[in-house]
């Protein structure tokens, strides 16, 4: 069900910094305030992934949860489509992908690394990854976010559409109790709040979670545009059939801005775009579009999006700085997931976003339930979320490829190694008669000093990769 309007708590209206919630935008600060009505037992902001699993958990749990979110409803202002790693949800939906609205089940993955004239592709595919309880699927993230917020609904949830979070109510003790609202009579208390507000998270901020003189350094921009091209059309382009789906990830197609390229099928669409370092950008002067423009001239890649039709353009800020810049997760009532925990993991030949975010939301929720249950919302009751994300996937993953991150978005990772690696790689084909064929020791040695790489640097970054792949 939804919630309409939500009461006023007495005395709240402009306390703290005097925002009131006649505003739209963030408060500054926390807005303190006396301890207001317990609306409800847990405020989850942020219909995202994140958000849906932590209420979803909540929810089953036997306690009452708001799921409050900007858009009139859940995915309504999301035009992120991407590749979504769904086996956490046997947790949470059983047989989920019976139910869950996926475009395409991924059955083969490439990386290329390229400069402007080659590629070198390295193609995987399996036929396993196209029966349940299947590997990755591509889908909109309109129709998945609204599908999963459903499933929190029909578990009790109370969604609280087209409302703007303005800010974050602390009691007397500085524990978070609630959220302003930019409704009339807009404060809501409850003794827990979820923060899954998402990237550059205001609730996050405002809790002095996040280290923000250097946020800007770990994040990336994501730009994509989805082009139209026939089912039959696709198919036979990617050497597909039926609902297998192709994830393609490259490296050296962002313009020497450090970042990385991305093109994946849809039923009836491809998406195809990159991801690229807000400090490398600004310094770089141009327009993410037009570096869209160049991947999509590129040889290798122009016959794959020859005659289709624009139509969408969207962007999105990603959090890529891993397990090293994570914000603080808990405070007294607060809890924050998903991209507002800065939980997307940003690896290499690993981009995974989606499942991070499902996971930590319904961790956060488990962990929220238990606290609730003790009647111990403080941050040391709280701390089991912590314990919950680090015994598994979530913080595993990103602690043992902490590393990573660095490496990938390293000068030497985004300007030289694809030119390196590409130019051994056709000296190895390359047919010279009547002069012998070099060996790779020499091919080597020859491109690494032709593209300004170190041998020692090679090495190192060679087993940086090492310790954290292995």
């Amino acid at each position: 069900m939804t919630a309409p309007q939500a009461p006023q708590t007495e005395g709240a209206q402009g306390a703290g910094t005097g925002v009131g919630p006649q505003h739209a935008g963030p408060a500054g600060r926390a807005v303190r305030v006396p301890v207001p009505q317990q609306t409800f037992d847990a405020i989850v902001v942020g219909a995202g992934p994140a958000g849906s699993a932590a209420a979803l958990e909540l929810a089953r749990a036997g306690h009452s949860v708001a799921l409050v979110e900007r858009g009139p409803y859940p995915g309504s202002k999301n035009v992120y489509g991407g590749v979504v790693y769904g086996r956490i949800l046997d947790e949470l939906v059983p047989r989920w992908w019976e139910h869950a609205p996926v475009q395409r089940w991924v059955t083969r993955r490439q990386t290329m690394i390229m400069t402007p004239t080659q590629a070198m592709t390295v193609d995987f595919r399996s036929q396993a990854w196209g029966e349940a309880p299947y590997n990755g699927a591509t889908a909109h993230r309109a129709d998945f976010d609204a599908w999963l917020a459903a499933e929190a609904e029909k578990a009790g949830a109370v969604i609280v559409p087209s409302t703007v979070v303005t800010g974050l109510l602390t009691g007397p003790d500085g524990s978070a109790v609630g959220i302003r609202t930019d409704r009339p009579d807009g404060d809501l208390g409850a003794r827990v709040v979820i923060a899954c507000d998402g990237v550059n998270s205001f609730l996050a901020k405002q809790a002095g979670f996040y280290d923000a003189a250097h946020q800007v350094e770990h994040t990336t921009l994501g730009v994509k545009e989805t082009l139209r091209l026939p089912r039959e059309v696709i198919d036979e382009r990617f050497g597909v059939s039926g609902r297998e789906g192709v994830d393609i990830e490259m490296l050296g197609a962002t313009g020497g801005i450090p970042g990385g390229g991305f093109l994946y099928t849809n039923l009836e669409s491809i998406s195809i775009g990159v991801v690229l370092g807000l400090p490398g950008l600004g310094k770089a002067e141009r327009r993410p579009e037009d570096i869209v423009a160049e991947l999509k001239a590129h040889p290798a890649v122009a016959p794959l999006v020859r005659g289709a039709e624009l139509v969408e353009y969207s962007a999105h800020l990603i959090p890529e700085g891993g397990y090293k810049h994570l914000p603080q997760l808990i405070g007294d009532g607060l809890l924050v997931a998903g991209d507002a925990a800065a939980l997307c993991l940003a690896a290499g030949i690993w981009l995974e976003g989606v499942n991070f975010a499902i996971g930590s939301g319904m961790y956060a929720g488990r962990a929220a339930a238990a606290a609730l249950r003790r009647g111990d919302t403080s941050k040391a009751g709280l701390a089991g979320y912590r314990t919950l994300l680090e015994g598994s996937f979530v913080l595993a993953d990103h602690k043992k490829l902490r590393d990573i991150p660095g490496l990938v978005l390293s000068e030497r990772m985004q300007t030289r190694y694809p030119g390196m690696i590409c130019d051994i790689v056709q000296g190895l084909f390359d047919v010279t008669n009547p002069t012998p064929k070099p060996g790779l020791r020499t091919l080597l040695r020859r491109n690494a000093r032709k593209h300004g790489v170190k041998l020692r640097d090679l090495a190192r970054d060679g087993l940086t990769g090492l310790r954290g792949l292995g």
